[in-house]
């Protein structure tokens, strides 16, 4: 079959949302009803405050202003717009109330990527003592990048007798950290900086040091406990927009007592985080699709089935156009982000690997979600016989999926996009806003089936 791509028509794609704050050892034990509201408040207000900004039409007030006016968002705006209400907010692991090291130093790190529309594509910055918020130096750089590239940056460089970097632009890379990347956010940028006690909080140093004494006592490690939520997850959005571009926003203080200088999976392309864009014939991820299809996918189909209600609080459910079109051609599009141990997403190259399931296998990318970082899933595997001894192999991913279906001419007869959640521990901070308009948060799988008076909570938002 010879496809018309010239003939593509662009498709409007009903925007998605969803966001995490964490994953790990989150259990009825370990977090009180009150703190159980504070988290769930916070995170539906996060999720709807960003739903308002994703259908409002942009109103640029100044002539420096890059927007276009009277456009819905995009993507990369939409997802660093959530990122930052949750990096200011000390409930979690990211900015202001980001986690410190062993040595008692906020080292925060952050990344987006977008399945098309940016040349560099993905971004991470790490060892960051001094941005605001970091999530905004990784959006900065992303959308330098085509220019970067091109060689088209400013060269200013600085006088001969000083002892400053020499940071003309990001050029090239995709990966910046510590004093470089902060002087490419202040001085290139014109990001917000802070005094490094900005990121200090109470709640976070009582952990540090409450956990520190554990281990001196031979009680476990100092990164993780059984008896407390330790935080080791991140803060992440994704974010499909009318064009049907996805993005991921990841931002981190790292893993509770990480030594000084450590990088995790956050900033760390394909471990922590990926978004991707490929074509290919038919449909395979219809459920349709999916029980025809022989050997091991009719068990795992299967078996996800039986899932469904416990993994997935907005249906597992695809519904195929009965159309004649034949040789119809797939447009698949899928943004992860991933939280929990980041040592063990980068021994498993994980968000990236369920990517590759998705594609490559021609499944499902909440299947392949699920065959890694699910109930006994390669991310759990990773751990060994050291699983819910140190924290290793937990975590958790949030996700979207998009799909747009062209007939032979090019022409879009379907549009749709699933929302992609699951997770291995305790539980995962987690907002989304359904099909229907209905923002939700969920810390557990059925919250309201916990014992101890903690409740879904359901907010109509459009």
């Amino acid at each position: 079959m010879e496809y018309k791509q010239q003939q593509q028509a662009p498709a409007k794609i009903k925007p998605r949302l969803i966001i995490h704050g964490g994953a790990g050892n989150l259990t009825p034990a370990n977090l009180s009803p009150d703190l159980y509201r504070e988290y769930r408040d916070t995170l539906l207000t996060i999720v709807t405050k960003t739903h308002s900004y994703m259908h409002t039409p942009t109103t640029p007030n100044d002539s420096k202003s890059n927007l276009t006016r009277g456009r819905l968002p995009t993507a990369l705006e939409a997802a660093t717009f959530a990122v930052t209400l949750l990096e200011d907010n000390p409930l979690f692991n990211s900015g202001h109330g980001a986690v410190f090291t062993r040595d008692g130093i906020n080292e925060l790190e952050a990344s987006v990527m977008v399945s098309r529309g940016f040349a560099k594509r993905a971004v991470g910055v790490m060892g960051l003592r001094r941005v605001r918020n970091p999530i905004l130096l990784a959006r900065a750089m992303l959308e330098h990048g085509d220019a970067d590239l091109l060689g088209r940056h400013k060269n200013a460089h600085p006088p001969p007798d000083s002892n400053q970097l020499d940071v003309p632009s990001a050029q090239g890379h995709s990966q910046l950290h510590g004093a470089a990347a902060e002087l490419l956010a202040g001085k290139r940028y014109g990001l917000k900086m802070v005094d490094p006690g900005y990121f200090f909080t109470q709640k976070r140093w009582d952990e540090h040091l409450r956990a520190l004494e554990r281990e001196k006592r031979g009680l476990g490690c100092s990164t993780w406990s059984k008896e407390e939520y330790l935080p080791q997850g991140t803060c992440g959005a994704i974010a499909l927009d009318e064009d049907g571009v996805l993005c991921c926003a990841t931002s981190t203080g790292g893993l509770t007592n990480k030594l000084t200088g450590r990088i995790g999976d956050t900033p760390t392309i394909g471990a922590g985080f990926w978004a991707e864009e490929w074509t290919e014939p038919g449909d395979p991820t219809s459920l349709e699709a999916a029980v025809r299809r022989p050997g091991p996918v009719i068990a795992f189909a299967a078996a996800l089935k039986g899932l469904m209600a416990d993994c997935f609080p907005t249906p597992f459910v695809y519904s195929p156009v009965v159309s004649d079109r034949a040789d119809p051609v797939t447009t698949r599009s899928v943004a992860i982000s991933g939280t929990g141990n980041g040592d063990s997403f980068l021994r498993t190259v994980a968000v990236r690997t369920v990517a590759s399931m998705a594609r490559f296998a021609r499944v499902s990318s909440a299947a392949a979600l699920t065959r890694v970082v699910g109930r006994s899933g390669e991310l759990q595997k990773s751990a060994g016989d050291r699983w819910g001894m140190t924290g290793e192999g937990e975590g958790g991913m949030i996700g979207i999926e998009c799909v747009v279906m062209r007939d032979a001419e090019g022409r879009v007869f379907e549009t749709r996009s699933e929302i992609l959640q699951d997770y291995n521990c305790g539980g995962m901070f987690r907002a989304w806003v359904d099909e229907k308009g209905t923002a939700l948060a969920r810390i557990w799988r059925e919250d309201g089936d916990v014992p101890g008076g903690y409740l879904d909570e359901e907010v109509k938002v459009g």
